[in-house]
Parts: structure tokens; C-alpha cells; sequence
């Protein structure tokens, strides 16, 4: 493709037909294009899609009658809203007073020691979904907090403390 047709004195090359290889270099030039408007196309279709789907989903994934669960350990939460800021994340998220978490990204109860762990995994996923597990009136749900600024304090907007038990 990058080789040069020409010799050193600007004549044709007589060791390839020259007509072909352009020929060949100008299909292939074609279709190089052609995958690229086709890839934009995609990305763009797989763009929209996603959007249009996160715009249609709420929040809350799933809401579950906890006397259908079956693992009843899972369910032990570890900390409880205790306060939410009118326009923060946690508001965005549908987090609400009185929710009692039981999973907050990758922390449960049985690696929870304390809020500073809590605080370590929101300073490292700012910007980030973190998906919180909420016991409210009886139903298990599974909603998405995206730690950021906003007006007020903090990344989440909201009060979290231990439950004791």
C-alpha cells in the first residue's frame, strides 16, 4: 500500500502492473472508508440506544418483597440514611431518610468496619455509578448513587450512620 510505482528516475516500475495495483490500492482505500462510516454509524446507533434505554429505566432496578427472598443473611444492613439534601446525588438517586443499606458498591456488612470506608470508596468513585442496596417498606432495592459536586457538601448529599444491632 505505501510502496512507491515509480522508479528512482520517475519512470513506471516494470517488475508490476501498475494499473492493477492502484486499482487494487483504490478498492481497498474504498472499503477502509466504507468500515469506517459503518463503525460511526454503530457507535453512534449503540450511543442512542443507551440513551434512550437510561432515559425509559428509573433508578430503582429492582423491588423485591423480602418475604421472597431466600438468602436472608444478605439482608443484614450495616448503616442507615439518616438524611438526604434536596438536590443532591443521593435525591437524584431516590435514596431516602430511614433506608437501611445493606450492600453500598462493594461494601456489606461483613467487610463494613466503619463510615471511613464508606467515605474511601465514594473519594475513589467520583463520577462513577455506585450501586446501593436499600431495605424500604419491606422491599429490597437496588438503586444507583453517582458520588459528584453539587452545591452542597459532600459527593453524596446525604447523613449515613452505623446501625447498631
Amino acid at each position: 500500500m505505501e510502496e512507491s510505482l515509480i522508479d528512482k528516475d520517475d519512470y513506471p516500475r516494470g517488475d508490476i502492473d501498475v494499473y492493477k495495483v492502484r486499482s487494487a490500492r483504490q478498492q481497498i482505500i474504498c472499503l477502509q472508508n466504507d468500515h469506517k462510516t459503518l463503525m460511526k454509524e454503530i457507535e453512534e446507533g449503540l450511543f442512542s440506544l443507551h440513551a434512550k434505554e437510561k432515559v425509559g429505566q428509573k433508578t430503582t432496578e429492582k423491588a423485591e418483597d423480602l418475604d421472597n427472598f431466600q438468602d436472608m443473611s444478605q439482608l443484614k444492613p450495616f448503616v442507615k440514611i439518616d438524611r438526604v439534601d434536596t438536590g443532591s446525588p443521593s435525591h437524584t438517586a431516590e435514596l431516602q431518610v430511614g433506608d437501611l443499606v445493606i450492600r453500598f458498591g462493594t461494601i456489606t456488612k461483613s467487610n463494613f468496619r466503619n463510615i471511613k470506608d464508606i467515605s474511601e470508596l465514594v473519594q475513589n468513585s467520583i463520577g462513577k455509578p455506585i450501586v446501593v442496596e436499600v431495605i424500604r417498606d419491606s422491599k429490597l432495592l437496588s438503586l444507583s448513587l453517582k458520588p459528584q459536586s453539587w452545591s452542597g457538601r459532600g459527593f453524596l448529599g446525604c447523613n449515613i450512620v452505623p446501625v447498631i444491632q
